[in-house]
């Protein structure tokens, strides 16, 4: 079962195979992902990685987390389970109220 860590802090023009290629350099790497916007496709500066064992992820966080990578300083640490939080959006993107007939009367349409 891989080990999935999250590392911020990086460079906007690192690679995929480039943040492979880093920690690598550490133990086996079974996946590494840049996250990129949707709209413009550009890095947003974050990825994951998934490390093959616990130790190796353990020791990609106290050999990396903090040093400087290209030019920036990296945060690397391990990835948090996904549901029960994150970066979601409240609201359906959707303003106003509930009455969209108009006059202000809800008339029986409940």
């Amino acid at each position: 079962m891989a080990h999935k860590l999250f590392v911020g802090g990086l460079p906007y023009s690192t690679s995929n195979d480039r943040l492979r290629e880093l920690f690598a350099e550490i133990g086996q790497v079974e996946s590494a992902s840049i996250v990129t916007d949707r709209e413009t496709g550009r890095s947003r500066g974050f990825g994951f990685v998934e490390m093959s064992t616990a130790e190796e992820a353990e020791q990609a966080v106290s050999r990396l987390n903090g040093q400087q990578f290209d030019g920036r300083r990296l945060q690397v640490e391990k990835a948090k389970e996904n549901g029960g939080g994150g970066a979601r959006r409240s609201g359906g993107g959707f303003g106003g109220g509930f009455n969209r007939g108009g006059g202000g009367s809800r008339g029986g349409r409940w």
